[in-house]
């Protein structure tokens, strides 16, 4: 399973025979805890067997604040999950996703309502091609 963190919403996204596919959009919490309650519930339901979060990383390879977030959240679930946790680069995943439904017609709110999940599809599909390992948290 992929998660793409953001400030108000989660993207989530299932790899299945090698290929990723958006699932849904998960609001955040008001705290921590219920959020990864929330998506550790998930989680079990897919039967996810990994789970990977996207790490916004700046342009240069750089982390700043969203990163610190997503690493925090990222260790919170693995402490919740029996699954690995694993953490990989989500650089401009939500830029493809808005660029694609916007070559595909789609008006600004259909963009909106979409796309955290198709970005953390692009996000998972790449972890899938990168060869689908990693250092769990």
């Amino acid at each position: 399973m992929g998660i793409d963190p953001g400030s108000r919403r989660f993207g989530i996204a299932v790899g299945v025979s090698g290929v990723a596919s958006p699932l849904t959009v998960v609001q955040r919490e008001k705290s921590l805890e219920l959020t990864v309650e929330r998506l550790a519930k998930l989680i079990s339901e897919e039967e996810a067997t990994a789970v990977v979060v996207g790490l916004p990383l700046h342009l240069d390879g750089s982390e700043g604040s969203s990163s610190k977030a997503a690493r925090k959240f990222a260790r919170a679930l693995a402490n919740f999950v029996a699954v690995p946790v694993m953490l990989h680069d989500e650089r401009l995943t939500t830029v493809t996703a808005d660029r694609a439904m916007l070559d595909a017609g789609l008006r600004a709110e259909e963009r909106r309502r979409h796309v955290d999940k198709i970005a953390a599809a692009i996000m998972l599909q790449s972890w899938i091609d990168a060869g689908a390992n990693g250092d769990a948290i």
